[in-house]
């Protein structure tokens, strides 16, 4: 382990000791917290929900501890990175997914702030600038969604002019879902109505792959999509419930049932199901049962999920002593917190899924 994975949530100590917090077991989770904390908290730029002080103010959060010190170091982080996407939009440059994102951007920033108690000025800015990506920029000749982004979606695949993502972790689906939320809380911007509309048409229309290519984007008919992994970060259920938030945002029990549609179908192909290959949260079982929870939770008609639900819940339980990982998102202490069920302290938070 590197000196700075204890800072990770997604696989460090911090995300470790959130199955202990949400167990209600403080003394477990105490020198897990240490050792996140031994060698110092990154504030600097690569600090998001999911690394460095963010992760530690969300961590604390969920044990019902306030570190002013660790707050006023996230608000640093957060001021500094809205005003380089502003000076990214003067300039006119497209918006890197690490810009806007949920596992490294403004989204996870946005998911912690509208997790802290009481209002803070900070989450209006992030929102305002999510709200910003809804309006189309012009780029490369063509008028292009605002968070079409010129850089590739995973470390092995280069994409000339670039993409829109659609993932949870990665794409739009974050930005839609924490608009979503925050207007269920009654938390509202300028033009957020209009914002969640964009992203949830987009998303409706092109969310069945995992991220749109210019070629895709300008041809004359839609290209045929082949059965993709239903996961949390990347496919139909985390857009599905992204989608649902949108409507219950809105009050559309339309949008709400096709968003259900959309991951019922899902659930029920074995083409997508047999590429759940483990029972991580992000991409495996325990994402899957998780989000399903959800949806269920929310749907006029929750009865539709409970086989789905069963399913996935077994699967997860035959996997997860499987799992390599230790932590949070990819590892054993995740899938045990899907596996347990509850949600007392709120850890579902960091997945915009609540």
């Amino acid at each position: 382990m590197s000196a700075l994975a204890p800072q990770a949530l997604a696989e460090g100590a911090l995300g470790a000791a959130l199955l202990h917090i949400e167990r209600a077991d403080l003394a477990a989770a105490r020198p897990l917290l240490q050792e996140a904390v031994a060698d110092g908290v990154s504030t600097g730029s690569n600090a998001s929900l999911f690394h460095g002080a963010p992760a530690l103010e969300f961590v604390l959060g969920r044990a019902g501890r306030i570190d002013r010190e660790v707050q006023a170091g996230v608000d640093r982080v957060v001021t500094a990175r809205l005003a380089a996407a502003r000076q990214r939009r003067l300039a006119r440059h497209l918006p890197t997914l690490a810009e806007f994102d949920l596992i490294r951007g403004l989204t996870g920033l946005g998911a912690l702030l509208l997790a802290r108690r009481g209002p803070s000025p900070l989450l209006d800015d992030v929102l305002s600038h999510l709200v910003s990506l809804a309006c189309p920029v012009e780029a490369k000749g063509r008028t292009l969604p605002g968070w079409w982004s010129p850089d590739s979606p995973t470390h092995e695949v280069d994409i000339p002019g670039g993409h829109s993502n659609n993932g949870m972790a990665h794409g739009i689906a974050g930005p839609l879902a924490l608009l979503s939320l925050a207007a269920r809380r009654g938390i509202r911007v300028d033009g957020q109505n209009n914002a969640i509309t964009t992203f949830a048409t987009w998303l409706e229309q092109f969310g069945s792959s995992y991220w749109i290519t210019l070629d895709q984007l300008t041809a004359d008919e839609p290209s045929q999509v082949p059965p993709l992994r239903p996961s949390w970060c990347y496919g139909d259920l985390g857009i599905a419930r992204a989608l649902q938030l949108a409507a219950l945002a809105h009050g559309d029990p339309a949008r709400g049932q096709k968003a259900e549609g959309i991951a019922l179908v899902a659930l029920a192909d074995p083409d997508r199901l047999d590429r759940v290959n483990d029972a991580s949260l992000c991409h495996g079982w325990a994402g899957i049962l998780t989000v399903t929870t959800a949806l269920a939770a929310d749907s006029a008609t929750p009865d539709r999920f409970t086989t789905s639900t069963q399913h996935a819940r077994q699967q997860l339980a035959a996997g997860i002593n499987e799992l390599p990982k230790a932590g949070f998102l990819e590892g054993r202490a995740g899938a045990q917190l899907a596996l347990d069920g509850s949600n007392t302290t709120g850890w579902t938070n960091a997945l915009l899924i609540h």
